[in-house]
């Protein structure tokens, strides 16, 4: 890949990020002030957590994109920034995709962290979970992503937090 295509795709990357970066913005202040009271801190809760992953994974991708094009291809560095980019790709399609299905469930939001393959926190919108409500959660994400082998922790979030 030429220098033009590799400076091409990293400039509309980070334009990418930048246009998302301001669409939370805005989506978030007409969330947050659309409700009141202690669903608003819920809502801020989500919508901050959301922020924050995305400034930290563009942060992150950027590094990575600095990386490949600073070493030639089939370097070991190369391919592992490569590695990574996908890997980064995948768990962030992952907490997307378990983050709809428990909004399908029934729940108004959640936010899915996935640290490694067998680390998955899940915070739920939620004042409290019964055990029915865990294992119906935890069943609708081990048929969608077979997590039955990782170490999975669903939390409510409380509107006092």
């Amino acid at each position: 890949m030429s220098n033009t295509k590799k400076i091409a795709l990293m400039s509309t990357l980070v334009l990418l990020l930048a246009v998302t970066a301001i669409f939370n913005f805005v989506l978030a202040g007409t969330r947050s002030s659309s409700v009141n009271g202690d669903a608003s801190v819920k809502v801020n809760y989500f919508t901050t957590y959301r922020s924050e992953r995305s400034t930290k994974r563009s942060e992150e991708f950027v590094q990575l994109d600095s990386v490949i094009s600073a070493y030639a291809v089939g370097t070991d560095e190369h391919t592992a920034a490569v590695a990574r980019k996908q890997e980064l790709v995948e768990i962030m399609e992952d907490e997307l995709v378990m983050e709809s299905i428990i909004k399908a469930l029934g729940f108004s939001d959640a936010a899915v962290v996935i640290g490694d393959r067998e680390n998955i926190n899940i915070f739920i919108n939620s004042d409290e979970l019964t055990a029915e409500t865990v294992t119906q959660i935890f069943y609708a994400l081990e048929v969608e992503h077979d997590i039955r082998n990782g170490n999975i922790i669903i939390m409510p979030v409380y509107a006092e937090s």
